[in-house]
């Protein structure tokens, strides 16, 4: 499904027992996150970065967005109650532009390469709110320092801190464009299978 399709977790066809008075009635977990999906413009640019890195495993299309906040596996009672609760989230629309790439490591094995944004200020912002309506359902607060960015390929931790990953993040290094305004934020929901995770749309809410 195409990320900027809507489909309520209400409306999934495995979840239909839930319907009609049975939202008691927990079925399987949903791993959501909250995130913000770039113009096919924004898409584009990033898409042309994924070169160069063998060991990479280059994002697809429709799986480009900016974390706002990752949520994590929860029943359909907390993610009934994660739609409403965003619902009442109110934000501006966000004004940003890429700039730089970086890479995430632990130990020298690399796990990602991302592109940065600037600035963070409005982004950072929308983050907390997000965060304060989630501990309000009783959810734990996030617990690492928010760092906006766009991943655009996974790496094997096994892979190491090679030479290609050293040139990409030297010849990207000045990754940069035009300010461009983001004015939706969605709920998306993540199935793992194979090597890639598929994102699908919860729910979608403008930012005004």
């Amino acid at each position: 499904m195409p990320p900027e399709a809507s489909n309520t977790l209400l409306q999934l066809p495995d979840l239909a027992d839930d319907i009609g008075g049975k939202r008691g009635k927990i079925g399987r977990m949903h791993r959501l996150f909250v995130a913000l999906r770039p113009p096919p413009a924004v898409r584009a640019a990033l898409a042309a970065t994924m070169d160069g890195v063998p060991q990479a495993r280059w994002q697809d299309d429709d799986q480009l967005h900016l974390t706002v906040r990752y949520i994590g596996q929860v029943d359909r009672r907390m993610a009934e109650d994660i739609v409403l609760a965003l619902g009442q989230v109110h934000a501006p629309p966000v004004d940003i532009a890429l700039s730089g790439v970086g890479a995430f490591d632990k130990k020298g094995r690399v796990d990602a390469l991302w592109a940065g944004v600037t600035p963070h200020d409005a982004l950072a912002a929308l983050h907390r709110k997000v965060d304060h309506a989630l501990v309000r359902l009783g959810l734990a607060p996030e617990g690492r320092a928010y760092l906006p960015h766009f991943t655009v390929a996974r790496i094997s931790r096994s892979a190491g801190f090679g030479p290609e990953v050293e040139r990409w993040l030297a010849a990207h290094a000045g990754l940069a464009s035009p300010v461009f305004t983001i004015e939706h934020m969605t709920l998306f929901e993540s199935h793992l299978g194979g090597e890639a995770a598929g994102y699908e749309v919860v729910e979608r809410w403008p930012l005004a």
